[in-house]
């Protein structure tokens, strides 16, 4: 055979071989790289240096803050209409001192927003008249709240963060999130169009409410249902004492009218799984006429009985609670009520979110990558420390207060109630005390702790008058031991050295006083 064809067919295997390797080669190396090609090529000039997945207080807040600073900020929100939410529509003294930092004070004008300096309690019809503490020196701002319609509030937030060149703000629902070796790198979503499409950054923020569907890809943590609450809105009305939120601690649990605006006072009241009327039937109706509306003073029984005459829209809203818990996952926050969430009954909601993003602004302003997972996790880490004492306050106070408001037939929690009432109702440094840890003015577990104990300790003295008789010592005994029960699952929750160590007070308050208006 001619050696000339031998070496032509030699050289045409090999040929054949390497030119089928490297299209081999060359093809597996685009399947491997395709989720890291597509990164590369939304990380252009132009690209998000953050996903923030929602667009409520929270997300809007949040790309307002990173966009000061920088950031190019991509917002998903699945509905771009103004809320109608119950919720979200008190803004503790705290919080508000919280926007103004994050230089969002302004969205409370226009809005109709109303001034609130305290609570008016009312418990067997006798009243009292409690107030945010005035010459509270620490408290470096107006300690005053304010009430409004949620929508209007959040509909301001968005077109604030909208308003910064580098905040894109889109209309889509997330479905999934993309996760390459434990490392979130972006979202799927589908946008207004209906198309589904993806989006890259190195850091995303999942800020998507109560009702969260990420939540469960990144942690195993559920919420509790812990009750309902019930409310509606009657039109065209004035309470007496405007600048008040009325509190009334009826059975079976408490009721409250507050105004969301200069002519609207919002009606709620609370109920639990076991026994929720009808709406649809007119069962809820009779409940509010028959059952609540007597329990309340004349002027406020008709204020709240108007909006039922009049057909206002009556809504039912899960009161959920759920601890606060860090994901392993990597490039990635949770924050709001998809990260942590306390019984509504102090308000409080939106203050600790406020915190939460002061804080976060703060820690993540050092670091001009936030592709660098590594240092990212670390700022994660020291903000999940830092938030405690505003967290656990809120957290704890709320899911007590919750607990204390329920009426009962059982002798020592009822004395704990009266407690509760007298506590709040005998001025002074009681009452100021608990004023502000519940207006986000003093931050501090240790001080709540020793509130929530006087305040035991002043129910047990007045169970044991005139004198300790064996069923009231014995009652007594089971009512400190309601206390111990209501407080040691949060120390657990919380944690004890960050709820009893003075420094991660001091450390938090050095936090935000440190944060200069944006």
């Amino acid at each position: 055979m001619d050696m000339a064809f031998i070496h032509v067919c030699v050289w045409t295997l090999f040929a054949f071989v390497l030119t089928w390797t490297v299209l081999y080669i060359t093809n597996k190396k685009k399947k491997t790289m395709k989720l890291a090609d597509a990164v590369a090529e939304e990380r252009s000039d132009d690209a998000a240096d953050v996903i923030i997945v929602g667009a409520g207080v929270g997300g809007s807040a949040l790309a307002y803050a990173l966009a000061k600073d920088g950031r190019r900020v991509h917002v998903i929100e699945r509905d771009m209409r103004e809320p109608e939410r119950m919720m979200g529509e008190l803004m503790q003294p705290g919080g508000r001192l919280m926007l103004s930092k994050l230089g969002l004070q302004d969205c409370l004008e226009e809005i109709d927003a109303q001034k609130s300096t305290g609570m008016v309690l009312y418990k067997d019809m006798k009243k009292s008249v409690v107030s945010y503490p005035v010459d509270n020196n620490n408290f470096p701002y107006e300690p005053s709240a304010r009430t409004f319609y949620n929508g209007r509030f959040v509909q301001r937030l968005r077109h604030k963060a909208s308003s910064l060149h580098n905040v894109r703000l889109e209309e889509g629902t997330v479905k999934s999130l993309i996760e390459e070796k434990g490392v979130i790198k972006g979202v799927t979503y589908r946008n207004k169009a209906g198309e589904e499409t993806t989006a890259f950054a190195p850091l995303t923020v999942v800020c998507d409410g109560c009702y969260s569907n990420l939540r469960r890809s990144l942690t195993d943590k559920n919420a509790k249902v812990i009750s309902y609450s019930v409310g509606y809105i009657s039109k065209n009305c004035r309470l007496e004492e405007p600048e008040r939120l009325h509190l009334i601690m009826a059975k079976p649990s408490y009721a409250m009218l507050y105004h969301i605006s200069s002519t609207d006072v919002r009606c709620g009241f609370e109920v639990f799984p076991d026994n929720i009327p009808s709406i649809s039937n007119g069962e809820m109706d009779t409940f509010v006429k028959n059952t609540i509306a007597p329990q309340l003073p004349l002027k406020l029984r008709k204020i709240f009985l108007k909006g039922i005459d009049e057909g206002a829209h009556i809504k039912t809203v899960p009161n959920k609670s759920m601890g606060a818990t860090l994901s392993e996952k990597k490039g990635v926050i949770v924050l709001g009520d998809a990260f942590n969430m306390r019984h509504p009954a102090v308000a409080s909601g939106m203050m600790v979110l406020l915190s939460d993003i002061l804080i976060l602004r703060r820690l993540l302003q050092p670091i001009n990558n936030l592709g660098d997972t590594n240092k990212v996790s670390e700022v994660i880490k020291s903000f999940y420390v830092i938030r405690k004492p505003m967290s656990a306050t809120a957290n704890t106070i709320g899911n007590a207060f919750s607990q204390v408001l329920i009426a009962s037939t059982d002798e020592a929690k009822e004395a704990m109630r009266q407690g509760c009432y007298d506590y709040l109702s005998s001025g002074g440094f009681r009452t100021s005390g608990i004023m502000a840890l519940l207006g986000g003015m003093n931050p501090r577990p240790l001080s709540l702790m020793y509130h929530l104990f006087s305040m035991t300790l002043s129910a047990i003295g007045h169970l044991l008058s005139p004198f300790p008789s064996p069923l009231r010592i014995w009652h007594s005994l089971r009512l400190f031991g309601l206390s111990i029960k209501m407080l040691v699952p949060h120390l657990k929750a919380e944690g004890v050295s960050q709820m009893l160590f003075p420094a991660n007070a001091a450390a938090y308050r050095k936090s935000y006083m440190a944060a200069t208006t944006i």
